[in-house]
């Protein structure tokens, strides 16, 4: 017998993509004990979360205005109890970890067959975990390599500050996308300078990309 969710369950779907939103509507379509809802920014996904209050919101880290860890981050905020999931086009291992570690109850890559997303949100909805399988066998046997990656060494903060600057953003326009005030953003610019080895704000940027944060 097929496993379903919960009768009523619901599911927000936050990501900017709309061929993505499509390929969820028709995923869900098939298992009619689910509903979505769906956002396309951090901004609009907090909201619909705080009013719709959902079973489990499934998050895309690359969100046009800040990323799916910063959006999970002002979620739980909001609901420490939030169960969310990260789907996203970056397998990195290490990305993988830090979610888990800032509170999500899954991973699944864009690359997976569409049918794991499904399956993570029937075990996510019913209290378990879930990490699509060739997911967390990397995980298992990458140890060393996540503990090398810069990605596992970063707070929530740098991550999201380092992320902005990778994709442009000028420090006025990071500080104005996270609420704080500039001061804050130059001073762990700089922290990230030093501990990312960085020699100035070009190489700053020039390592995000490389690690895949922009």
């Amino acid at each position: 017998m097929q496993e379903t969710a919960k009768p009523g369950t619901r599911v927000l779907i936050v990501d900017d993509h709309p061929v993505v939103l499509s390929g969820c509507r028709t995923l869900f379509a098939s298992d009619h004990s689910i509903r979505i809802e769906e956002a396309t920014d951090a901004k609009s996904g907090h909201r619909a979360y705080v009013s719709k209050r959902p079973d489990v919101a499934v998050i895309d880290i690359s969100l046009p205005d800040v990323s799916g860890f910063e959006l999970m981050r002002r979620i739980r905020k909001d609901d420490p109890d939030a169960k969310i999931i990260m789907f996203s086009m970056n397998d990195d291992p290490a990305f993988v970890v830090r979610a888990v570690e800032l509170g999500a109850q899954g991973y699944v890559s864009k690359g997976d067959d569409p049918r794991i997303l499904l399956k993570a949100v029937r075990k996510v909805v019913a209290g378990d975990n879930f990490i699509s399988p060739q997911l967390a066998e990397a995980v298992t046997f990458s140890g060393a390599a996540i503990k090398a990656n810069p990605a596992s060494q970063m707070t929530p903060r740098e991550l999201e500050i380092l992320r902005l600057l990778g994709r442009g953003d000028k420090i006025v326009e990071v500080a104005k996308a996270l609420g704080i005030s500039y001061k804050t953003v130059a001073n762990t610019t700089s922290l990230l300078k030093q501990k990312l080895g960085a020699k100035n704000h070009s190489d700053l940027i020039r390592i995000a990309v490389e690690i895949g944060m922009n």
